[in-house]
């Protein structure tokens, strides 16, 4: 089975509105599916991106080592209105409002924003300015993330669907990490297929027979792989986040100096789960026994991050590849922000190959936090079903099964 294949009636001419605010990256865009015939089959080449922005905070938390939820929500309540403006501008959606506004509305928006107030503050001009933009529905991240943030983007679509009238809906975030390969032009994906979600907060293997069904056969009893990345670019001195830190020293790597052995935690295991904290744990200790000369040579540095990126590395394929071998799948997906890390890609392409397995992964620019992989999950997923204003919700551990 490919994706071509994929039986259900999809909308058609329409144009979303998606926001993402799952944890410290805040996130607009705008994406309309072309097609003008109805059809049964999904083309993924079939939608365009009007625009898009994201606002990153990583340079506001990289004194924490980790994202500070209530930083990140102030952020979020800053930077929304600023980009979609920016967004519904760029769309050519932008229009003046010559008709005044509903002062009914506004109160009942202020008091559904009054959590947040800056928040209000700046829709409310846009209200009072713009006129309902031709929009068809509105997309946004419920969950897994950190609630505060996920709250604020949730917020901003509900008042945008209660004051303009437009459909929203509820996406899974992991969802969009899985689809997010689709943002750049793919010829097909066969199924069935496993996808690994691997991120600062998430690392799962999910058993997919078509977009839409899903199934988690494993993920992290503790630390994600990327808040492994975070915390040992933290023990190092390094700047968060810690992934791109860690690559950076790895890969000025020469030679063994200092003979340093990491584990590969659960790698033996016959389940699909993950471990990172015991690797993170390992670099604390051999960290601690070193000199303070040591500790901050050049050349420790390079060999621990090498070592840490290989360990992480060698356990995502080793499990990834025993459950497609274990599935039968004929695909593997590979979706989030580590899946930027180009030694992860390049090892993972070798092992696709050597078991004659399709490997599909994002553009770099579509593997962190962003809101088209929202848009268009909106579009082409079948769990993507209107929801009122009213009863969406933040869901912090909203599970992937479908």
């Amino acid at each position: 089975m490919i994706a071509e294949t994929i039986f259900f009636v999809y909308n058609l001419n329409m144009i979303v509105l998606s926001i993402e605010t799952s944890c410290d990256d805040t996130g607009i865009s705008i994406i309309k599916k072309a097609s003008n015939k109805k059809k049964k089959s999904i083309d993924f080449n079939d939608f365009e991106i009007l625009a898009e922005s994201v606002s990153s905070q990583a340079s506001l938390h990289s004194p924490y080592g980790g994202v500070f939820p209530s930083l990140a929500k102030r952020e979020h309540q800053k930077n929304l209105v600023p980009l979609l403006v920016s967004c519904l501008k760029k769309s050519k959606l932008l229009k003046p409002n010559k008709k005044g506004f509903d002062i009914k509305k506004i109160l009942k928006v202020k008091k559904l924003l009054e959590k947040n107030p800056e928040l209000f503050e700046s829709i409310k001009l846009v209200f009072e300015k713009y006129a309902r933009p031709d929009i068809n529905k509105i997309a946004v991240t419920t969950g897994p993330g950190l609630e505060p943030c996920l709250w604020t983007g949730i917020n901003l679509g509900r008042a945008l669907s209660m004051y303009w009238d437009i459909h929203l809906v509820s996406i899974n975030h992991l969802e969009g990490h899985i689809l997010s390969s689709w943002l750049t032009p793919i010829e097909k994906v066969e199924f069935p297929a496993i996808a690994l979600v691997v991120s600062g907060g998430n690392t799962q293997l999910i058993q997919m027979q078509e977009i839409g069904k899903y199934k988690l056969i494993g993920e992290t009893k503790d630390d994600a792989a990327g808040e492994c990345f975070d915390k040992t670019a933290r023990i190092l001195g390094l700047g968060y986040p810690g992934g791109g830190a860690i690559r950076k020293e790895a890969s000025k790597y020469k030679n063994d100096k200092f003979n340093i052995s990491l584990p590969r935690p659960m790698i033996h295991e016959k389940n699909f789960d993950f471990s990172f904290s015991g690797l993170k744990t390992a670099v604390l200790y051999d960290f601690k026994k070193r000199t303070k000369k040591e500790q901050t040579s050049k050349e420790y540095i390079e060999e621990m991050c090498f070592k840490i990126e290989k360990a992480i590395i060698e356990v995502l394929i080793h499990k990834t590849i025993k459950a497609a071998l274990n599935t039968k799948a004929k695909s593997i997906l590979l979706g989030g922000g580590v899946s930027a890390n180009k030694e992860l890609i390049k090892e993972f392409k070798k092992q696709c190959k050597i078991n004659k397995i399709n490997f599909i992964y994002p553009n770099t620019k579509f593997t962190g936090d962003n809101a088209s992989m929202i848009a268009l999950t909106s579009l082409f997923s079948p769990n993507a079903k209107n929801i009122t204003w009213q009863k969406i919700k933040a869901n912090s551990n909203y599970k992937i099964n479908g």
